[in-house]
C-alpha cells in the first residue's frame, strides 16, 4: 500500500517540475496555454504539497505495516515458545 504512495509521489513532483519548468519558458513558445508564469508556479506548488503530503502517507503507512509485521511475529514467537514449555 504505500508503494502507491511512493509512486504517486514521485508523479505529482515531476508533473510539479514540469510545471516550474513551465514558468520560465517565454509565452511566445506556449501557444493556447496559460501564459502567466505565476499560475504555472501555482500548480507547481500545489503539485509539490500533494506530492510531500503522499510521501508523508507512504512513510506512516509503511510505519505501521513494519510495526504490525514485527508485532505479528512477536506473538508467533511467543505463542510457540509457550507451546513448547508446556509439551
Amino acid at each position: 500500500m504505500s508503494r502507491n504512495f511512493y509512486i504517486l509521489a514521485a508523479t505529482l513532483g515531476l508533473f510539479a517540475a514540469i510545471s516550474g519548468a513551465m514558468s520560465l519558458v517565454p509565452s511566445s513558445f506556449q501557444p493556447g496555454l496559460p501564459a502567466n508564469a505565476s499560475i504555472w508556479r501555482t500548480v507547481a506548488m500545489i503539485l509539490v504539497l500533494f506530492g510531500l503530503l503522499s510521501a508523508f502517507f507512504g512513510v506512516m503507512t509503511h510505519l505501521f505495516e513494519q510495526v504490525d509485521r514485527r508485532s505479528e511475529a512477536a506473538r508467533v514467537k511467543a505463542r510457540t515458545k509457550r507451546r513448547g514449555k508446556t509439551n
